[in-house]
């Protein structure tokens, strides 16, 4: 089965980590290219395709400032990304409270054969008769 192209949506425009790293640099506020150039040590043909990939799908919304241009995310596009990751987020805090829960049983099983066991070296003690 052919992949679907990396602009027909926002998932598969975010499949490619440079993309999720420019995201992760444009999420607390708007940069020029330059910017995320240096930011992230790409080339700058490679941001500009990888910002073109992101407007396109709308992830990214682009303003003219005199010569240039500066990117921002646009939180309504991510949101279903989030939503959608969120029910994994939830499934993965569900497992990871039931492995904590297993330790802590665990350490609660390890710490009482301890403590018995000392009971008894000190029950068995001759000297203590």
């Amino acid at each position: 089965m052919p992949r679907a192209a990396t602009t027909s949506d926002a998932f598969n425009a975010v499949a490619e980590p440079r993309r999720r790293e420019i995201l992760d640099l444009l999420a607390l506020h708007e940069r020029p290219v330059g910017d995320i150039v240096e930011s992230l040590n790409l080339e700058q043909p490679s941001v500009s395709k990888h910002l073109r990939v992101l407007r396109e799908v709308g992830l990214v919304d682009v303003r003219r400032d005199g010569r240039r241009m500066l990117y921002r995310t646009n939180a309504q596009a991510i949101r279903p990304l989030h939503e959608w990751t969120s029910t994994f987020e939830r499934f993965w805090r569900h497992q990871l409270s039931r492995i904590e829960e297993r330790a802590e049983a665990k350490e609660r099983r390890s710490s009482e054969k301890d403590q018995n066991s000392q009971r008894r070296n000190h029950d068995s003690d001759p000297s203590r008769n």
